[in-house]
């Protein structure tokens, strides 16, 4: 302690604490224009984050604005203000801590502008707003620190972007501003850095001892999972047994409608009536804050959750996490998994819950790779275009910008190190004229020179700019109430909705709820607990395994036996070897076998459900062209599964980066994808508004209708419109994944192994089983013939595993 102001290390000594060498070190390197942590999760790095600020304000003669600290939660910053307001308290200290985000009053925000506290706590959002206001110089003329909260989950998203445009900005205001970057154990720390320091500014790094490693376990029960499906629900008499051996166990599930199903599920077995609650992003605020607060007393034994439950906040006694479906990727487990005793050098608790059989083995693989720190995460690309089109109109609104100091300040950002000015300009030309197509619409036309500056055409156009300021693209939701006037339950997508009719039941918040009616942008329900509900269609994602996960398994199937699988899926895996062959990292196992009169062929490409539901788009049009008829296919993470009236005899043909490229471009230019995929461009760039001045949101239609037919106009009259090339790049990346269809092409350069069977093959039967099969209209198109569960298995050898 010997670092510490003595009044900080009596107060240390008062509740029985020593300072911990990482808080110590932050505090002695202070005066570094950056710095990163890497400490895990329940190490006191927040503390560690703050200690410098508190120390320099401790004397009261810093006026205004001293520190910033960003986190991706709105809960996040307002559980940081409970935390640091105690030693500030304690302590007596001078200094005024405050949170500004979303839910924060008008009053306040407009007073906060006006008279900054020393330490404001606040989201990527509201930072990049509170940038765009003309007085932005006065209030962050002090500013001398900014903490960028689990700056690991920020990267990975256009918000890190956002966040870090916004940075720059600010260095540029106060130019001794010196940057902390905090974050959870990440595969590749040195790129965390550069993202979070000045470019080409260094960034040192300084790790915490990773203390104890968790006890991790996968959760075998007496009955095998089951060969398809998400929902796990075989494994919840045994969840059940868990949930009574702790404290609190937080069970986090990979999608919303996933939690939906084993919430219910769960309440329907829980015969002791265990005091369970369910957490989500798409249910009301209401809700998730009674939640909340119940864990924080500590009222709830077990908390069906998502992500939103992933991040710092520390809820109280979670001495147990179970993961329901394999984890995906390696660092969102150790995320998880850190949830539970929020303590440090206190061993965290977890359970992995495989969903089917497949899973077990995703499972073994992501403990593997945990025990042995092997975390997974894909290289950054350059810097989102549409971000820096929203991020040029935010300055415009602050006040007139030059345009070659402003390209130099975005350069300083280290994802538009290699911005070139060309591009930039291309970006600036779209938000001062809305680009070649659009320049004759005055609603586009919104920047202009005037005496060598860029400034706003029209002052008034700054509040809508401001209306629009973000980069969460939300789905187009409805909220759910309770009758009329009840209470509100949460939200669903409005294409869902659109397919209700009275009567019909689904999921929201563990109840089951029967539509009614849509009556101002709201769907009203009642209870109707007495018939099967169907399960809402919530926002979010869906998670794919990663490349390295994926590889892992790989490498897995080329062992001689696998002793450390449970019996039922040694066995299973053994058959495959048997009747086929198992998957090779660096080739490609290729599957065809006829059934039921179809012609069937498996591609088991390990790349990800979204590029193996592309691989099935691209494959299905190249074997119509090859008039082999194909009529439709499913695809998971591991594998696509084709059928169709004739046989693939040459799959090589069909399997080159130049004809998947081909077939990829003719079905991109014509598919609605794209324009959902411009729509979120679009939005974030500024060229659609959702909100708008005096008058309600735009509904999910309306926005689609306007963005539709600006996407036509476009592609007809401007195909090089800077908004379609971010598009396609966007879609490319995303939503179809093809550079994971490329990595695979590339790892296996042709070396692939075709087998023939006159049956299906043990490791393709699940497959049969799998939601979401995608027809195909074809020459060849016709239903699919029904299928008898127990005579498939039993075909492929699989009745009694």
């Amino acid at each position: 302690m010997s670092n510490l102001p003595p009044r900080f290390s009596d107060w240390f000594a008062s509740r029985g604490w020593t300072v911990h060498p990482h808080q110590s070190d932050m505090l002695a390197r202070s005066a570094d224009p950056a710095l990163m942590l890497i400490a895990p999760t329940g190490g006191g790095k927040t503390l560690a984050g703050f200690l410098p600020s508190l120390v320099e304000l401790a004397d009261g003669n810093h006026d205004g604005l001293h520190t910033l600290y960003v986190s991706p939660l709105k809960a996040l910053a307002a559980d940081i203000k409970r935390n640091l307001s105690t030693p500030v308290a304690e302590m007596n200290l001078p200094i005024r801590i405050e949170d500004r985000t979303g839910d924060t009053s008008a009053t306040r925000k407009k007073r906060q502008r006006a008279d900054p506290p020393h330490i404001l706590l606040t989201t990527p959002e509201s930072l990049a707003l509170l940038t765009s206001y003309e007085d932005a110089p006065r209030m962050f003329a002090g500013l001398q620190r900014v903490i960028v909260d689990e700056i690991h989950a920020l990267d990975d998203s256009k918000r890190g972007d956002q966040l870090m445009l916004a940075l720059s900005r600010l260095q540029t205001i106060a130019p001794g501003l010196r940057r902390v970057g905090l974050s959870a154990t990440v595969q590749d720390p040195e790129s965390l850095a550069k993202t979070l320091a000045r470019h080409p500014d260094p960034c040192p790094i300084l790790h915490a001892d990773p203390g104890p490693a968790p006890d991790i376990s996968m959760l075998v029960t007496d009955a095998p999972p089951p060969w398809s499906g998400g929902g796990a629900k075989y494994a919840i008499p045994a969840v059940l047994e868990q949930v009574k051996q702790h404290k609190t166990t937080l069970i986090f599930h990979n999608t919303r409608a996933q939690a939906e199903i084993f919430f219910h599920n769960l309440w329907l077995a829980n015969d002791d009536a265990l005091p369970i609650g369910i957490h989500h992003g798409s249910l009301a605020r209401e809700q998730r804050d009674r939640v909340e607060a119940a864990m924080l007393r500590g009222d709830l034994r077990a908390i069906v959750c998502t992500g939103t439950l992933d991040l710092g906040i520390d809820w109280g006694d979670v001495d147990l996490i179970i993961q329901i479906g394999a984890p995906k990727n390696v660092k969102r487990l150790i995320q998880r998994i850190g949830r539970a005793n929020h303590r440090y050098n206190a061993p965290s608790k977890a359970i992995l819950v495989p969903a089917n059989r497949f899973e077990v083995i995703e499972c073994v693989a992501a403990l593997d790779a945990a025990r042995e720190h092997d975390l997974d995460g894909d290289p950054k690309g350059p810097g989102p275009r549409d971000v820096l089109c929203q991020h040029i109109l935010i300055r415009a609104c602050a006040g007139p910008f030059d345009d070659t100091e402003l390209f130099h300040e975005i350069k300083t950002v280290g994802a538009y190190r290699d911005l070139s000015r060309a591009a930039f300009d291309d970006c600036l030309d779209f938000c001062a004229t809305g680009g070649y197509a659009l320049r004759a619409y005055d609603k586009w036309q919104r920047l202009m020179l005037r005496d060598g500056l860029w400034t706003l055409r029209d002052p008034r156009a700054a509040q809508r700019i401001r209306m629009n300021i973000g980069t969460i693209q939300d789905a187009d939701l409805l909220k759910v109430r309770m009758g009329g006037r009840g209470k509100p339950l949460g939200e669903v997508e409005e294409s869902f909705a659109m397919t209700l009719s009275p009567g019909d039941t689904f999921l929201i918040g563990g109840q089951v709820v029967a539509y009614e009616k849509i009556k101002e942008m709201t769907v009203q329900v009642r209870r109707r607990a007495d018939k099967t509900p169907r399960v809402a269609v919530f926002s979010g994602s869906k998670f794919s395994t990663s490349t390295q996960l994926s590889q892992r398994i790989l490498r897995m199937f080329q062992q001689t036996d696998w002793p450390e699988l449970p019996p039922h899926t040694r066995d299973w895996l053994t058959l495959q070897k048997d009747r086929s062959k198992l998957p090779e990292p660096d080739r490609l196992l290729i599957e065809s076998f006829p059934q039921d009169g179809r012609e069937y062929t498996c591609i088991y490409g390990f790349a990800g459900r979204n590029a193996q539901q592309t691989l099935g788009l691209l494959m299905t049009q190249r074997m119509e062209i090859a008039k082999l008829a194909p009529l439709g296919f499913v695809a998971t993470d591991y594998a696509t599964l084709i059928w169709g009236l004739e046989p693939v005899s040459d799959p090589t043909s069909l399997l080159t980066n130049h004809t998947l490229g081909d077939a990829l471009d003719d079905w991109l230019s014509g598919n609605a994808m794209m324009k959902r995929s411009f729509r979120g461009t679009a939005t974030i760039a500024g060229l659609i508004e959702r909100n708008l001045p005096q008058a309600a949101r735009k509904s999910g239609r309306q926005a689609t209708f306007s963005s539709d037919i600006l996407y036509d106009t476009l592609l007809k009259y401007d195909p090089d419109h800077l908004m379609l090339r971010i598009t396609r790049e966007e879609a490319l990346r995303g939503l179809v994944d093809f550079a994971r269809i490329e990595e695979m092409l590339d790892r296996t350069a042709g070396r692939i192994d075709h087998v023939t069977t006159d049956h299906l093959t043990p490791l393709s039967a699940p497959m049969f089983f799998e939601v979401g099969k995608v027809p195909v209209i074809g020459a060849g198109a016709e239903q699919l013939a029904a299928r008898a569960a127990a005579q498939l298995m039993k075909e492929a050898g699989l009745d009694q595993l």
